[in-house]
């Protein structure tokens, strides 16, 4: 597939299997490997606020818009993680990119598991904001909340600030493909188990999940097994963060976020 793209005032449209894709650059582009952003759902890049320019003060940033979402164009087939994965797989590869260090907030951390299962060799690093493993890590109201989305929530949300933000964005079709998303049962313990990149969780302490899931997906990934010893030499090359003093809601309203993440992504 040949590299298709219709440059923007912001950034560029891509045709990427059979749609068109939104993605904006940032930073320096001759840095390697690129941090790609995966935002979270209903939104677009701009959902990680301050975070895009921390990061592109030293790394090259390639923050793009889920299909469906914000300006990249929506299938007519259901929203599925495995397919917005492969979608996001083939721009890396239009784009020249061989690895990059993803981060996936909330839907986008979903998706950024997925391009790690489905596509494992363009992966380095992989970080999962606020995300879960399997679909009942959510709390019982937010998985009522999902068992009504539809037309009518995205009625309501585009009376918004997302409706002023992106006004051509058809909002009752996006909540109900997401809402139909969100419905679908899964649990990908297993292929967390077998992830082989080195892998950084980030948590609020006032989460939209389970603590008890936050744990799990920890020791999955081969965390809190065991005393780390004193200099450290036994604790897993996996991490875990919790940021205090924040919800699922506005764990990306400061930079907190690109502070925690940057120095494991320089590490060895």
């Amino acid at each position: 597939m040949t590299l298709q793209e219709t440059r923007s005032a912001r950034g560029r449209h891509v045709e990427v299997n059979g749609t068109s894709l939104y993605y904006e650059s940032h930073g320096p582009e001759n840095s390697d490997p690129p941090v790609v952003l995966l935002h979270g759902g209903a939104g677009g890049i701009e959902m990680f606020g301050p975070n895009i320019a921390a990061f592109a003060r030293t790394r090259h940033v390639i923050a793009v818009d889920l299909p469906g979402h914000a300006r990249s164009e929506a299938r007519d087939r259901p929203m599925r993680y495995e397919s917005m994965a492969d979608d996001i797989a083939e721009l890396l590869r239009q784009l020249g990119v061989r690895q990059a260090d993803l981060v996936g907030y909330s839907l986008g951390g979903g998706v950024s598991q997925q391009v790690t299962f489905r596509h494992p060799e363009l992966v380095r690093r992989l970080v999962v904001v606020s995300s879960p493993f399997r679909r009942d890590a959510f709390y019982p109201e937010i998985l009522a909340a999902f068992d009504q989305m539809g037309a009518a929530t995205g009625s309501m949300v585009k009376q918004g600030p997302l409706g002023q933000l992106y006004p051509d964005l058809d909002f009752e079709r996006l909540f109900t493909q997401i809402g139909d998303l969100q419905r679908q049962e899964y649990d990908w313990s297993r292929e967390v188990a077998r992830i082989r990149v080195p892998v950084l969780l980030v948590f609020a302490d006032a989460d939209t999940y389970h603590p008890e899931h936050i744990i799990e997906f920890y020791k999955l990934l081969g965390g809190g097994q065991q005393d780390a010893g004193w200099q450290g030499t036994l604790r897993s090359r996996n991490q875990l963060a919790i940021i205090p003093d924040r919800t699922h809601y506005n764990l990306l309203a400061t930079t907190r976020l690109a502070e925690i993440v940057e120095p494991f992504l320089a590490a060895d």
